[in-house]
């Protein structure tokens, strides 16, 4: 299983452009498996981490540099992630119930078996991400507003009918 993983990382690395390597080394702070719960990681330059199958609740990433940071099945229940940019992101299985997402950039990001259960979608920018159609549809009950950077609107970069 880990040899899949770790497979998929090096593909989802080249497609976002950086050669594995580069990628894994991008950023040496590694976060993999820890409780990060209550954290505050506001404003912080973050991008090129891993925070795989950590536990990030209610912490505060607000304004935080999360591009290119590999997700996978982390949990951000109720964390303030607004005007966050997580851009490039492979953030398969993770959870962003109850996140504040407001004005977070989700471009092209991988957001596949993710969950965005009540959370606060306004401005946010899902513009070339991919993610389930299941909760894409979900997702567009509630989506509203534009995003304060990119301006383009949640609605719009869900695809929402």
């Amino acid at each position: 299983m880990l040899a899949i993983a770790c497979a998929l990382v090096i593909a989802i690395a080249g497609w976002l452009g950086a050669t594995p390597a580069a990628y894994a080394q991008e950023n040496t702070v590694d976060y993999t498996l820890t409780d990060l719960s209550f954290r505050d990681f506001s404003g912080k330059q973050l991008s090129g981490t891993s925070f795989a199958a950590a536990e990030m609740r209610e912490a505060n990433f607000e304004k935080a540099d999360l591009s290119r940071t590999i997700l996978t099945k982390a949990s951000f229940l109720r964390a303030n992630l607004s005007s966050a940019d997580l851009s490039g992101t492979f953030a398969d299985r993770v959870i962003f119930d109850g996140a504040d997402l407001s004005n977070a950039n989700f471009t092209d990001a991988l957001l596949t078996s993710s969950s965005f259960n009540e959370a606060i979608l306004t401005g946010a920018d899902f513009s070339g991400a991919i993610i389930d159609r299941f909760q894409t549809a979900q997702m567009c009950k509630y989506a509203d507003g534009v995003n304060a950077i990119t301006g383009v609107a949640t609605r719009d970069s869900l695809g929402c009918r």
